[in-house]
């Protein structure tokens, strides 16, 4: 079992404070989030599990599909804050209706490679938001966010955070950049409480060289596809279900347009011409989908 020992919170503005907090306190500050600096875990029994849930069954990108065009450090590319909108506001009004319909009032979330805007519904309260990503000024940014870490994930793999601890973990257009997902999963597993959901969204947009190559050279479904094999390699998720949206801004599907073969060859591979951002989400949970009255 690992066991969260301390992590020293403060505002990214200020001098490190070395008081600690446990992550029973309320210690909820006001907007911008604090910044989660130092993380302890314990790890002694881990090597004492007798289940296999959480383990990585098989690899699923070769060593070619992990590459990048760009191999210079993630942290050196994310280093300057980009207060952009990676995706259109059709595809976040989707992404965050399937958030209201999915995450429940008072659920702790972590909100993994997260930026300075958040998909959250305003009108629901959860008890805890954390969030994840490679720019400190860009999460510090982030209204929902209680707290955060910065962390590359294509570096070093294992979240200091404890096990069974969020009912829901996120992951909004940035799967496409993960060169070990298979071991990014496993932790997500892990940290998820039993039933805890697992969302993984994403679009056709992307940066190209930081994107990997599995990525890069795929298509609109071998992407979902792909996604889906990520969930299937880590033992102990449900069988993953598909949402996708492709279509017009107003959502209503261009007869004209979609009769057209090079619109439909450009659909398929993930390239939309409607005007809006195809939406994909990919969607497991822990052990068991649990029903909801």
């Amino acid at each position: 079992m690992l066991t969260l020992n301390h992590f020293v919170a403060h505002k990214p503005w200020h001098s490190l404070n070395t008081s600690t907090a446990t992550p029973h306190q309320s210690t909820k500050p006001p907007i911008p989030p604090k910044l989660i600096t130092t993380t302890v875990i314990s790890s002694s029994s881990n090597n004492n599990k007798t289940s296999s849930a959480g383990n990585v069954k098989r690899l699923v990108l070769s060593k070619e599909g992990r590459t990048k065009l760009n191999p210079a450090s993630d942290r050196d590319f994310y280093a300057y804050p980009r207060f952009v909108k990676h995706v259109d506001d059709a595809f976040i009004s989707t992404l965050t209706d399937l958030y209201r319909e999915r995450l429940r009032p008072g659920w702790e979330v972590l909100d993994l490679m997260s930026s300075w805007v958040s998909h959250l519904p305003d009108e629901v309260d959860y008890k805890r938001v954390v969030g994840h990503g490679l720019n400190a000024q860009e999460l510090a940014r982030n209204p929902r966010l209680d707290y955060f870490f910065v962390k590359d994930l294509n570096h070093d793999q294992q979240l200091q955070l404890e096990d069974s601890s969020f009912d829901a973990v996120l992951c909004t257009v940035s799967v496409q950049y993960l060169q070990h997902p298979e071991k990014v999963f496993a932790e997500v597993f892990r940290v998820l409480k039993p039933g805890g959901v697992f969302i993984v969204s994403f679009s056709n947009r992307m940066f190209y060289e930081k994107a990997i190559g599995a990525w890069r050279e795929g298509t609109g479904y071998s992407r979902v596809q792909l996604v889906v094999q990520y969930f299937q390699c880590v033992e102990g998720f449900t069988e993953a279900e598909i949402i996708r949206k492709i279509g017009s801004k107003d959502g209503v599907k261009d007869k004209n347009k979609s009769s057209s073969p090079f619109v439909w060859v450009m659909s398929l591979v993930g390239l939309a011409l409607s005007g809006a951002d195809p939406f994909y989400a990919v969607i497991a949970h822990k052990n068991f989908k649990p029903i909801y009255e």
